[in-house]
């Protein structure tokens, strides 16, 4: 069982940076992946950014490539997401979330969620 909580979200104007924080409780296995993804008011869950907990092999969405960062720190249970050049369409709800990711980008392929944390980027 993994228990996860974000942190970090709020008001941003365009261009400008956030960092979500997302603490885990509970094991990580090294195979794991904590992946961060979104969802906009009337859209569907999108995926932006997972990491390998074991080796740090990341991967991101296409439309958050070059502006945002992924990254964990095993010691602390603790994953990252650097959101730099921000724009408005990036503004949603952004969770964490943890499991085996085996498909990187489908949310069905992790088995646990955090509450989310809004993200809101004007312009």
């Amino acid at each position: 069982q993994v228990h996860l909580v974000e942190s970090g979200g709020g008001l941003v104007q365009a261009g400008g940076s956030l960092r979500l924080s997302c603490a885990a409780s509970g094991r990580m296995f090294s195979t794991y992946r904590m992946g961060w993804f979104r969802q906009a008011p009337g859209k569907g869950r999108e995926f932006v950014a997972a990491i390998r907990w074991g080796d740090s092999r990341s991967d991101y969405g296409d439309s958050v490539k070059g502006r945002f960062t992924i990254s964990r720190e095993n010691a602390q249970n603790m994953g990252y997401l650097q959101m730099n050049s921000l724009k408005p369409e990036d503004t949603a709800v952004y969770y964490c979330a943890a499991g085996p990711g085996i498909l990187v980008g489908r949310s069905s392929e992790y088995d646990y969620w955090g509450q989310g944390t809004q993200v809101t980027v004007s312009s």
